[in-house]
C-alpha cells in the first residue's frame, strides 16, 4: 500500500513517523503535547503534517491510550485525556485529508512487535507493557484481536485482588496496581522504610529518604545489587508472572512478549516473571510452556504498529 505515518501521543509529545511496509520509520516530527482536547487534536495535524514533508502517505494510525470503539474511529474514554466518545478519526481527516484510524496504544504496540520485532515468526502471541501502568495486546491467529466491542486485553484492569489496592479506574486491586512502575516504587519506598539498612545505596541515590526514592533509582541500584532494590523487583515479577500464567489458561500463547520500561531491564526483570508464571501456571510440570521474552522495538513500537495497522482492513468487513 505504500508509505503510512503512525502517531504516538505521549504525556509530554506528540511523535509522528513515516514507516514504510518492512517496519522502517524514515522520518519523524514531534511537537509538545497541549493540554486540552481540541488542541490535541490540532498537535495531531501538525506533526502528521511536518512528518509526510517530502512523502507520499497513504494513510494514518493513531496510537491512543483509552477505549477505542471496533471501528478504529472513536475514543469512548481515555483516563488522562479528557476525551469522551471523542470522534477522534473525523476530527484528524478534516485536518490532513488522509485516511486515519485510530488504535489503542497498547495494541498498536503489541502489533509492531508481533510483526516487526520479538513476535517474528509467532502466530498467537500476547504482549504485555509494564510502564507506568500495565496494558496489553492479543495477536491469534495472526489477527489482532480487539474484542466486540473494541475495547480487549485491557490486561492492567483485571482484578487481581478482590477489595485489593485502589486503582486510578475506581476499582481496587487491579493488576497493574501490583505489576507496574508504579507498583515497583511503592515495594522500594515500603521496604526501604522497613530495613532502611539494606537499602543503603538506593537511598543514597535520591534525597537520604524512603520518600525520595524514584523509579530510575531502583534500577541503577538494582544492577549493583542493593537488596531492597533486587527485591523489590523480585516481587513486581511474582505479580506479572503470576498474571501471566492467567493470561496463559485463557489464551495459550506460545509467547508472551513483555515491553514497556521495565523491560528494558532485561533479564533482572524476565528471569523472575519467568520463574513466577512457571511457579503459578497450572500444570506448568507437565505441558508445553510459553516464552517469555522481551520486546525488541522499544518506544517505537506503538509508532510503527499504528503505522502498520493503517493498512489493515477495516476489522468490521
Amino acid at each position: 500500500m505504500g508509505l503510512t505515518i503512525g502517531v504516538d501521543i505521549g504525556g509530554t509529545k506528540i511523535a509522528a513517523g513515516v514507516v514504510d511496509e518492512e517496519g522502517n520509520i524514515l522520518s519523524t516530527f514531534k511537537v509538545p503535547t497541549p493540554t486540552t482536547p481540541e488542541a490535541i487534536v490540532d498537535a495531531i495535524a501538525s506533526a502528521v503534517e511536518g512528518a509526510r514533508a517530502g512523502h507520499e502517505i497513504v494513510g494514518v494510525g493513531i496510537g491512543a491510550a483509552g477505549y477505542v470503539n471496533r471501528q478504529r474511529s472513536t475514543v469512548y474514554f481515555a483516563p488522562n485525556i479528557d476525551w469522551r466518545q471523542e470522534p477522534l478519526k473525523e476530527k484528524v481527516e478534516a485536518r490532513v485529508g488522509l485516511p486515519v484510524v485510530v488504535e489503542n496504544d497498547a495494541n498498536a504496540a503489541a502489533w509492531g512487535e508481533y510483526k516487526f520485532g520479538a513476535g517474528k515468526g509467532h502466530r498467537n502471541v500476547i504482549c504485555i507493557t509494564l510502564g507506568t501502568g500495565l496494558g496489553g495486546g492479543i495477536i491469534i491467529g495472526n489477527k489482532l484481536r480487539r474484542g466486540h466491542f473494541g475495547v480487549a486485553a485491557e490486561f492492567g484492569h483485571i482484578r487481581m485482588v478482590p477489595d485489593g489496592l485502589l486503582c486510578g479506574c475506581g476499582s481496587q486491586g487491579c493488576w497493574e496496581q501490583y505489576a507496574s512502575g508504579r507498583a515497583l516504587v511503592r515495594y522500594a519506598k515500603q521496604r526501604a522504610n522497613a530495613t532502611p539498612e539494606n537499602a543503603e545505596l538506593l537511598l543514597s541515590l535520591g534525597d537520604g529518604t524512603p520518600d525520595g526514592i524514584e523509579g530510575k533509582h531502583i534500577s541503577m541500584a538494582a544492577r549493583q545489587g542493593d537488596p531492597v532494590a533486587v527485591d523489590s523487583y523480585r516481587e513486581l515479577a511474582r505479580w506479572a508472572g503470576a498474571g501471566l500464567a492467567d493470561l496463559a489458561s485463557l489464551f495459550d500463547p506460545s509467547a508472551f512478549i513483555v515491553g514497556g520500561g521495565l523491560s528494558d531491564e532485561g533479564e533482572l526483570v524476565l528471569d523472575p516473571i519467568r520463574k513466577s508464571y512457571k511457579r503459578w501456571l497450572v500444570g506448568g510440570n507437565w505441558r508445553p510452556v510459553a516464552d517469555v521474552i522481551a520486546a525488541q522495538l522499544g518506544n517505537k513500537a506503538g509508532m510503527v504498529g499504528a503505522a502498520d495497522l493503517a493498512r489493515e482492513p477495516d476489522p468490521i468487513m
